[in-house]
């Protein structure tokens, strides 16, 4: 399969592995105590969405948002965090309820938060665009899919959904 070119520049692409085996031996380990930030326009969409997540949610991730709400208090880059329950994300179960339902109305990314959605892809502190790997910008999460040494799959070949929506932020951040 050949490398596919993309017009968003991510500065680790050409040496950057990953493959996503969610489902093949994974079983959402960034979902895991994951608490992901999310943005106020996020929040919004969720909160006018909720029923349609509502269903899909563990009985204990319910539980924990009729109590406490689905975000925590805690804040990172600004930005309010997703709260956990039983060690998950409080939207997972056996798979990402976003992205479940995006994915029945043919946009998978289209209910997840950003970050999420980009997941392994990200901004550093100069704002450039880079695919987190172990060992790379001092990365701290300790996942088998970061590793570049579990893979030889091409970040460029497997995260191209994943660019092509990071190209669509920069263009609608570019427009603003």
């Amino acid at each position: 399969m050949a490398i596919m070119a993309f017009s968003l520049k991510v500065i680790n692409l050409a040496e950057a592995r990953y493959e996503c085996t969610y489902g093949r031996g994974c079983d959402g380990v960034c979902c895991q105590e994951g608490r992901p930030l999310v943005y106020p326009e996020e929040i919004e969409r969720t909160d006018t969405n909720l029923a349609k997540f509502w269903p899909l949610l563990r009985p204990e991730a319910r539980k924990t948002i009729e109590k406490r709400g689905y975000l925590t208090q805690r804040r990172r880059l600004g930005q309010r965090v997703m709260r956990s329950a039983g060690g998950w994300c409080v939207f997972f179960n056996q798979g990402c309820v976003f992205h479940k339902v995006g994915a029945s109305e043919q946009d998978p990314f289209k209910y997840k938060p950003a970050v999420c959605s980009l997941f392994p892809i990200q901004r550093d502190e100069q704002d450039r665009w880079y695919v987190r790997q172990k060992g790379y910008k001092g990365e701290k999460w300790d996942l088998f899919c970061l590793d570049p040494k579990s893979t030889t799959f091409p970040a460029a070949e497997s995260l191209g959904r994943e660019i092509d929506l990071a190209q669509r932020f920069e263009e609608e951040e570019s427009a603003e």
